[in-house]
C-alpha cells in the first residue's frame, strides 16, 4: 500500500465547504463522529426562543440522544453556551431520555478544554475535534474525541405518536434480510402463544414494535443488526430467571431497570436451541397465562 501525506484544510477559510456542508456530511454518515451506531433524529431543530440545534442524533442501542452543535474554526464562548443551552432544553422537554451535549469544532483549544472540564460530573459532555484533510485530490474528514464526560443510563423507546415511520427495507439495510426475518419468527411464535392473528410488526425508525389492529402494544421490541437481533422483553427482573438465561448461554445485555426489560442479542441458532425458553419469555412479556394442560 502506497503512502501519501495529508494536508489539514481549514473549512472556515474555504469558499466552498461551509458549516452547512459539514453538517450534511455528518448527517449522511453519523459514524464519522465515532459515537456508535447513531441515527439522525432531526436537523436544524428549532429551539423555543433559542435558535436551532444543528443535529439531534439518537443511539438506538442505548436509547440516548446526542445534541450536536457544529462550529468551523476554534471553539468559542458562544459555541459552548449554545451547546449546553440546547442540551438543557432537550433534556427538560424529554426527561424520559438520557441526553449528551456534543461539541464539534475544527479546533478544540486547550483553554476551552479547561472550561469544559469545570462541568465534569454535572453535564454529560463530549468534545470532538473534526478536521478536514486533503489527501491527493480527495478531501476527507477525521474526528478525534478529545473529551468524553458522560454517565449514561437507559431510557424507554420513543412515544409512538412522535415516531417517524419507516418500512421493512429500512431495517433490512440496517440489519440484514435474515435478521429482520428473526423478528418474523418471533412474531409467529407470539401469534401462536397469544392466539392473536391480528398481531403485527410496526416499523419505526428506532425499533420494530408490535401492534394489534394498528394500535401499538410494545411489550416486546426488536432491533435487527448485521449478525443478530436485539430483543427487549418487558418482564420484571428475578434472580431465578436471570440465572436460567445465563445458564442457557444467551447473550444478555444490561437489564433496563427504568422500564423493566430484559435485553438480549439473539441469533437464529439461539431461537432453535432455546425454543422453550424463548417462548416462555414471550409468554411472560405478553401476559399470556401458561396453558392448563402444559401444551402450546
Amino acid at each position: 500500500m502506497d503512502y501519501q501525506s495529508a494536508r489539514v484544510v481549514s473549512l472556515k477559510a474555504s469558499p466552498t465547504h461551509n458549516e452547512k456542508w459539514l453538517q450534511e456530511r455528518i448527517a449522511e454518515n453519523p459514524a464519522l463522529l465515532g459515537l456508535g451506531d447513531l441515527l439522525v433524529k432531526d436537523a436544524e431543530r428549532r429551539q423555543p426562543r433559542a435558535g436551532r440545534l444543528d443535529l439531534l442524533l439518537s443511539d438506538a442501542a442505548t436509547k440516548t440522544r446526542h445534541e450536536v452543535e457544529i462550529q468551523l474554526g476554534a471553539t468559542d464562548e458562544t459555541h459552548i453556551i449554545r451547546t449546553i443551552e440546547y442540551w438543557d432544553i432537550e433534556r427538560r422537554r424529554y426527561p424520559q431520555y438520557d441526553h449528551v451535549a456534543v461539541i464539534v469544532a475544527e479546533d478544540i483549544t486547550s483553554r476551552f478544554l479547561n472550561v469544559l472540564g469545570l462541568f465534569n460530573g454535572f453535564i454529560p459532555l463530549i468534545a470532538i475535534q473534526l478536521q478536514a484533510l486533503e489527501v491527493g485530490e480527495v478531501l476527507t474528514l477525521a474526528a478525534t474525541k478529545v473529551m468524553d464526560v458522560t454517565s449514561l443510563g437507559a431510557a424507554d423507546e420513543e412515544d409512538e405518536a412522535t415516531q417517524e415511520g419507516v418500512d421493512r427495507s429500512f431495517w433490512e439495510s440496517r440489519g440484514t434480510t435474515a435478521t429482520v426475518g428473526l423478528a418474523d419468527r418471533l412474531l409467529a411464535i407470539l401469534r401462536e402463544i397469544t392466539a392473536d392473528p391480528a398481531l403485527s410488526l410496526k416499523y419505526n425508525r428506532l425499533y420494530i414494535g408490535l401492534a394489534h389492529d394498528g394500535i401499538p402494544d410494545n411489550y416486546c421490541i426488536f432491533r435487527p443488526r448485521k449478525e443478530n437481533i436485539v430483543v427487549e422483553f418487558r418482564i420484571p427482573r428475578s434472580d431465578e430467571l436471570t440465572s436460567r438465561l445465563e445458564e442457557a448461554g444467551l447473550d444478555l445485555m444490561e437489564y433496563d431497570t427504568r422500564w423493566g426489560k430484559y435485553r438480549m442479542r439473539l441469533t437464529a441458532q439461539d431461537l432453535t436451541a432455546n425454543d422453550s425458553l424463548i417462548k416462555e419469555l414471550l409468554r411472560r412479556a405478553s401476559g399470556t397465562p401458561e396453558p392448563v394442560d402444559g401444551t402450546e
